[in-house]
């Protein structure tokens, strides 16, 4: 059941952006007013849509602010992705139990990041579930694995058992078998990155969107800033509400992504690390922050904590708003962003 779903996500994130797009006058080359462009492109990259919207005193810098910008995304695909045999993060899956490996300040960045973000979270967030997930299986065999299968995975969720050695900047996984995902943190890094490349190219203000994680900087043409839709965690095709951000990330976590239901139940991938069961205590978390690295790395923990411990971090925290969907469909919105969402 909803065997598509994960691509008819990945559609309705790209509608959301299209609206985006929209909403900015002039998406593709056309002058807004007489001293900026803004320029929109679109590829496919850490295996997700990646949209990237550049305002720039002139087409051809704006367009080449676009292009560095992908070109920054590949090349922190090429390090965090497990997909590719290569990456640096595949090299230290490989080498699990057995030696260390050196990397690169980028990948070990983005897993101190992931490291805190777990202690933050109180353990919701956890790099090392891979083995949990892949039991799961969510979207392929959409099979309810054993306790005792459980069980047997517990030890290979460790995160104690992730070693970052800065000095020598080197990452060891202490246990055979275990293996590390960034998938949950990394394309709000890259989105990070992306716009100081943006940046460093000349452009003045812009978008970059890897799908549901999207971080701006500037203002459009006129002084309006960049509205972003949040998407409703039940009501398929529907926005919850929209912001307008400015210098600042979004990135949401959600149980309607990649699931099955099964006698009236849902099962989902997003696992509770104690438990290694879907989390039950939220339907969706959007977290909004300055830096895409913690919008993207938080969205999860606090989907595991559950509504009130996770508004409770999120009022704790400087710069970090959040909009919390729990279970039972009730909207918590955290001081800081009361005044500024608005209904569709």
């Amino acid at each position: 059941m909803h065997s598509n779903l994960f691509n008819e996500s990945l559609h309705f994130r790209a509608c959301l952006l299209t609206l985006l797009c929209s909403a900015l006058s002039g998406c593709v080359g056309i002058p807004p007013d007489q001293e900026s462009v803004v320029v929109t492109r679109a590829q496919m990259q850490m295996g997700t849509l990646v949209k990237i919207t550049a305002v720039a005193r002139s087409e051809s810098v704006a367009q080449a602010a676009a292009t560095a910008a992908f070109t920054e995304i590949r090349r922190l695909e090429e390090l965090l992705s497990t997909w590719i045999p290569t990456s640096e993060l595949s090299r230290v899956n490989a080498s699990a139990g057995i030696m260390p490996v050196h990397v690169s300040p980028e990948t070990l960045t983005v897993v101190q990041r992931a490291v805190q973000a777990a202690e933050m979270t109180d353990g919701g967030f956890n790099i090392a579930i891979g083995p949990a997930v892949d039991a799961w299986s969510v979207m392929e065999s959409q099979r309810i694995p054993t306790e005792s299968e459980l069980d047997a995975l517990r030890p290979l969720v460790d995160l104690q058992a992730v070693h970052v050695d800065v000095r020598e900047q080197t990452i060891y996984l202490g246990k055979a078998g275990m293996r590390i995902d960034v998938g949950g943190i990394g394309k709000g890094y890259a989105a990070d990155q992306a716009v100081d490349a943006l940046r460093k190219a000349g452009a003045i203000a812009g978008v970059v969107a890897l799908s549901g994680d999207i971080k701006t900087f500037g203002r459009l043409p006129g002084g309006k800033m960049f509205p972003v839709g949040i998407q409703h965690p039940r009501n398929y095709g529907s926005v919850l509400a929209w912001i307008d951000l400015e210098n600042e990330a979004i990135s949401t976590a959600g149980d309607y992504e990649r699931f099955f239901e099964r006698e009236g139940v849902r099962y989902h991938h997003i696992l509770d690390p104690r438990t290694l069961q879907p989390a039950r205590s939220c339907q969706s978390v959007t977290v909004i922050a300055r830096e895409g690295i913690w919008a993207d790395g938080l969205d999860t923990g606090i989907f595991v904590m559950g509504a009130e411990l996770g508004m409770q971090l999120v009022e704790a925290l400087p710069d970090v708003e959040a909009v919390i969907v729990d279970h039972e469909g009730h909207v918590h919105v955290s001081s800081g962003l009361r005044d500024r969402i608005r209904k569709p």
